[in-house]
């Protein structure tokens, strides 16, 4: 990604967020934190590279910082259900037009994207990088790169969304929060887990084609 389009990025989430503090009322005003959380990995992203840091001692703790932040961007996905605070149905059964509605369900929307479909970028760009520094580039490794940092991923937003454990939480208070995290290994857990490893990986595969297919553009017939 060039400079201008990060510049770009960054003025959206900024603008995106003063938007949020003015507009966004309670029982949303949680779109506020859970924005700025997703647009955290976007940016630690792009201080990271095949190259940048150079030196290993910062490339590594960096790469840990944003694979703990990083379950945030695709978290605001599952924000998606808070719109039955906003009771969408009408005693017909017919989705109601009410303005009110459709306001929120377009910031919720408009967050939830922009979070995941650069988190989905960040996370593309990341195993390149990674898979560049320990196995040159190699395409098997890096899908296996993919898969796990995916997995991870699962894991963290069944942390967040069923625990209510926020990434900054874990610097703040780690200890307060080992006994919730051993004892969540349930079945339901790993079919949540599941599921959303497949939901992310399928999102991946979509979006990594249309990259793929944009960078090899083949002249039509």
């Amino acid at each position: 990604m060039n400079r201008r389009a990060r510049w770009e990025i960054r003025i959206f989430f900024v603008v995106w967020l003063i938007f949020l503090y003015f507009r966004a009322k309670d029982p949303f005003s949680f779109l506020i934190l859970n924005t700025f959380l997703g647009y955290i990995p976007i940016e630690l992203s792009f201080h990271l590279g095949a190259n940048k840091p150079k030196s290993a001692w910062l490339f590594w703790p960096l790469l840990i910082v944003w694979l703990l932040f990083y379950p945030n961007a695709p978290y605001l996905l599952t924000d998606l259900f808070h719109l039955s605070l906003l009771q969408p149905y009408a005693l017909s059964g017919l989705l109601r037009v009410t303005p009110h509605l459709w306001i929120y369900f377009t910031y919720m929307i408009i967050s939830a994207m922009s979070c995941t479909l650069l988190g989905f970028w960040s996370l593309n760009y990341v195993s390149q990088t990674v898979t560049a520094r320990i196995a040159r580039g190699n395409g098997l490794i890096r899908v296996l790169v993919v898969v796990l940092l995916t997995f991870l991923t699962s894991v963290g937003l069944y942390i967040g969304r069923f625990l209510r454990i926020h990434t900054v939480y874990l610097f703040i208070n780690p200890e307060q929060f080992v006994r919730p995290i051993m004892n969540m290994w349930t079945s339901n857990m790993w079919i949540f887990v599941g599921l959303l490893t497949f939901i992310q990986l399928f999102c991946y595969w979509i979006l990594y084609l249309i990259m793929h297919n944009h960078q090899q553009s083949e002249l039509p017939d």
